[in-house]
């Protein structure tokens, strides 16, 4: 990342995500861990940054709020340390209780922007341990994530959420998109997306073209946020099972929020 500020923190390490829909007879002891946010893991070792997170409806991106959806975003100093965090127990608590879980490791290859004032660096090979030859290795290629978080400013919060269903409907259905999901910090105004991709030639395509291009247009123009921020990653592994955009598309579709047109809105991409 070039033109940091000299006093920017950088964090650089392998980064966890965990996605979550419990099970209905557990929304409570959920509703209790997002609660708690990162506190029962702030002791965790080579820890250095984390995020715990609610979702929309049925893992979306939407006003409408889900009882049982929910996300880990943590950045640990090495591998070994964010594989055993993903094996421990507080992940296993989440499994044990889920409907549907995700987890995967992955090493940060560009970023720009902050979160709470916080840039990511590139994930160098001394913290991948027994990933770093599988991490360079370009047959097969590993799919791809990426990371989209911002805080909006209060004032355009309107604006933003009334054209959020477009870059949604455009992420669900774009070609190479294997799994999305919409976080969020703070309901309405610090929002986050995490999304999985087959390869860069399908990432791209949907970044630099039709509603994602649109919105981000339109977030420059009108300077939706406060602070943002973007980071593609390549994942070095992961568990579990997470249902495909176009069937989150379907259950999101049962009770769908109707809003008004208007210009669009920066949605989830990378």
């Amino acid at each position: 990342m070039g033109n940091l500020q000299p006093d920017l923190i950088t964090l650089s390490g392998v980064v966890v995500v965990v996605l979550v829909n419990t099970l209905r007879e557990h929304k409570t002891w959920a509703w209790m861990r997002l609660v708690q946010g990162t506190s029962a893991i702030k002791d965790t070792p080579g820890l250095m940054f984390a995020k715990v997170m609610g979702s929309g409806h049925e893992g979306g991106f939407g006003l409408r709020p889900s009882a049982t959806h929910q996300g880990l975003i943590a950045i640990f100093d090495h591998a070994d340390q964010a594989r055993a965090f993903v094996s421990g127990p507080v992940v296993n608590a989440y499994r044990e209780r889920a409907a549907d879980c995700w987890s995967g490791l992955l090493e940060v290859v560009s970023a720009r922007g902050q979160w709470d004032g916080q840039a990511w660096g590139e994930t160098p090979a001394t913290q991948l341990g027994a990933y770093a030859s599988a991490a360079n290795d370009a047959a097969p290629p590993r799919p791809l994530a990426a990371i989209t978080r911002a805080s909006i400013r209060p004032a355009k919060a309107m604006a933003f959420w009334r054209n959020a269903p477009a870059a949604q409907a455009a992420m669900q259905h774009a070609k190479g998109c294997t799994l999305a999901m919409g976080l969020g910090e703070v309901p309405l105004i610090r929002q986050c997306t995490f999304s999985l991709w087959e390869d860069t030639p399908s990432m791209l395509a949907y970044a630099h073209q039709g509603a994602h291009q649109a919105a981000i247009q339109a977030a420059y123009r009108h300077d939706y946020f406060s602070e943002s921020m973007f980071v593609r990653m390549r994942l070095l592994e992961q568990q579990g099972q997470w249902p495909s955009p176009l069937a989150q598309a379907a259950a999101q579709e049962v009770n769908p929020i109707k809003v008004e047109p208007d210009e669009p809105t920066p949605g989830p991409g990378p």
